[in-house]
């Protein structure tokens, strides 16, 4: 929180509340000197009655502090502090290819991704839209934007794996679902990003060589709807499945490894981040960054009522002091 004032001129009052400092340490010397004139000490621990010490300092303290805090409240403090935004919309794009089976990730990558898909739904604000797509070979919106937050926390936990990774069919279903939502009073569609996290590269659909197209083909029509992709590579080196590869009914093994690169470039392309992430603890950190991003927004707010609060709780901290150690009110 970076602090600057809309009145500063006014914090020269603090030298008014040092003034006040100086005199009531000036008062205390004074009183000891009264003290040691007395030439009959034994009369005067009699007649004088016990010092209050410390205690007398901590309620002047609390006095002093609650003055300074009122001072820096006149001068209207302004600082920038983290809001809500407003209507703002996500899309969470999740893979649920096989390759999602591999335990490299405890305990597979697909129950970790859900966990931490889940947490991550419940902690951003509650206006914020989320939409769910999951993606294999076929693409499915599973929830459309809403602020019903359990409604995509149900459908997370439901997904299913199935064969293929249709990475660019994903992109364009998640650009159609904020392209449906309804424009706001100005006529402006919400701000929205789309959260893509796949632990693999593009499988389908193929081009016309029999080849899967690159996955760096969604970019173009992410760049035209001027929506962002942020990618989570999910996955370790060392992924691998058991399964039939080539049909004869012997589970064979089949590294899985993610390929990054291709999700950085999609992710560079379309004006959005590029995470990595290794273990489920590494993906929980990764939505955490992103609750932050997408979530909220900084804003310059004046804080002249933090100050007046803090003072006012410095008043009474002094005031309770002093009733309880001297059964008076300042």
């Amino acid at each position: 929180m970076n602090e600057q004032w809309l009145a500063p001129w006014r914090l020269w009052w603090l030298l008014g509340v040092a003034a006040l400092a100086i005199a009531y340490v000036a008062v205390q010397f004074r009183r000891r000197t009264y003290a040691v004139r007395f030439s009959n000490l034994e009369l005067l621990e009699k007649v004088a009655p016990r010092s209050p010490g410390w205690r007398r300092h901590v309620v002047a303290a609390g006095h002093l502090v609650a003055l300074t805090l009122l001072v820096v409240a006149v001068a209207q403090p302004v600082g920038t502090v983290r809001v809500a935004k407003d209507r703002s919309t996500i899309i969470l794009a999740i893979d649920t290819s096989l390759s999602m089976e591999a335990e490299d990730v405890v305990p597979n990558r697909i129950e970790s991704a859900k966990a931490a898909a889940v947490d991550f739904v419940e902690r951003v604000p509650e206006n914020l839209q989320i939409g769910l797509v999951s993606f294999n070979r076929s693409v499915t919106l599973e929830v459309n934007p809403t602020t019903d937050h359990g409604s995509v926390t149900r459908a997370i936990e439901r997904l299913e794996l199935g064969e293929g990774t249709a990475i660019i069919d994903a992109v364009t279903t998640s650009l159609r679902a904020i392209e449906s939502l309804p424009p706001d009073e100005d006529g402006e569609r919400p701000p929205a990003t789309i959260v893509l996290l796949s632990d693999g590269e593009n499988t389908y659909p193929t081009g016309t060589d029999g080849l899967p197209l690159p996955t760096e083909d969604a970019i173009a029509p992410a760049e035209e709807a001027g929506i962002a992709v942020s990618t989570i590579a999910y996955g370790t080196p060392e992924g691998f499945i058991m399964a039939d590869a080539d049909g004869d009914g012997i589970d064979e093994r089949i590294d899985v490894e993610v390929n990054r690169q291709a999700l950085a470039n999609l992710a560079e392309g379309t004006g959005g981040t590029a995470f990595q992430a290794d273990s489920a603890a590494a993906l929980t950190q990764v939505y955490e960054q992103l609750g932050e991003s997408v979530g909220y927004e900084e804003e310059q707010r004046e804080l002249t009522w933090k100050f007046v609060a803090w003072a006012l709780a410095a008043f009474a901290l002094a005031g309770v002091g002093s009733l309880l150690w001297f059964q008076r009110l300042p």
